[in-house]
């Protein structure tokens, strides 16, 4: 009798030290796809969500407090990240919305880039996916992913953001665009993206002249919601979401060769989208 009563003083107590850690909701930890130990900013216990095979078991309890350096909250994006930390996933959580794991890039002019995009030509990941797959991200947030579109909008309604779009050439050499503006509007108004004024050494094949090739100011399409300017469905006949017009000058969402206008037609290496608050002298 002592003994079960002790066994149940014991739990007792486990359970009320378990309740004492508000859950963590990570909604995209399924981008993760490895161990708590790739988290650059996740606390040391959190090791315990480990099952043991080195796969995270469940998104609950992630943490039970945010990382000192980010006392009293999480960075909204990765321009809140420390200047000097090394590039990688961290837990960001956006103004008014949950945690999310996302890669951050630490080492490009200045560092401070949230990654929402990465790709390879030789990518295991199937990018002909639908529009719910797409709002809400797939694929691996440390290789090639789609941090989601519902919260790319999220993130970038934040401030002011920028983007750099990222290049590899047929000839493994890396060219950029900048745009100094970038914004993706609400599911209701179709996720249009809106971009700014272009500089870079890739090209500006985002916002052409030809409207047949405009990729600024368009809808996000993807092959179940077509939204863009052609009379079928550039998203499925071109295999991969995207802010089409008619249809592309772009084409970095698709598993094989990748399309930046003049720069390489369909035969691109890779690509990578990173986003972060704009800068104002």
């Amino acid at each position: 009798m002592a003994t079960q009563c002790l066994c149940l003083l014991l739990l007792t107590c486990l359970l009320a030290l378990a309740a004492s850690f508000p859950d963590v909701d990570i909604r995209n930890l399924y981008l993760l796809n490895g161990t708590m130990d790739d988290i650059m900013n996740a606390p040391p216990d959190s090791s315990q969500l480990d099952d043991g095979d080195g796969h995270v078991r469940q998104a609950r309890d992630l943490a039970h407090h945010p990382p000192a350096s980010h006392a009293p909250g999480w960075p909204k994006d990765c321009s809140e990240i420390p200047r000097g930390s090394h590039s990688g996933v961290y837990i960001i959580q956006p103004k008014g919305l949950h945690h999310l794991v996302v890669y951050c890039e630490m080492n490009v002019t200045h560092g401070g880039w949230t990654v929402i995009q990465r790709n390879q030509r030789d990518t295991p990941v199937t990018w002909a996916e639908s529009w719910s797959t797409y709002k809400f991200g797939f694929g691996n947030v440390r290789t090639e992913y789609w941090l989601g579109t519902e919260y790319i909008h999220q993130i970038a309604k934040q401030k002011v953001y920028q983007v750099r779009f990222v290049i590899q050439d047929s000839a493994d050499s890396f060219s950029f665009a900048d745009y100094n503006l970038f914004s993706v509007e609400d599911e209701s108004q179709g996720y249009r993206l809106r971009l700014g004024s272009y500089n870079g050494t890739a090209g500006d094949a985002m916002t052409s002249d030809n409207p047949n090739n405009m990729h600024d100011n368009m809808k996000f399409s993807t092959k179940d919601k077509d939204q863009d300017t052609y009379s079928k469905n550039c998203a499925y006949s071109y295999e991969g979401g995207w802010w089409y017009s008619s249809c592309y000058s772009v084409r970095l969402n698709y598993k094989g060769g990748l399309s930046w206008g003049s720069l390489c037609k369909g035969n691109c290496k890779s690509s990578m989208i990173l986003i972060k608050p704009a800068s104002y002298c």
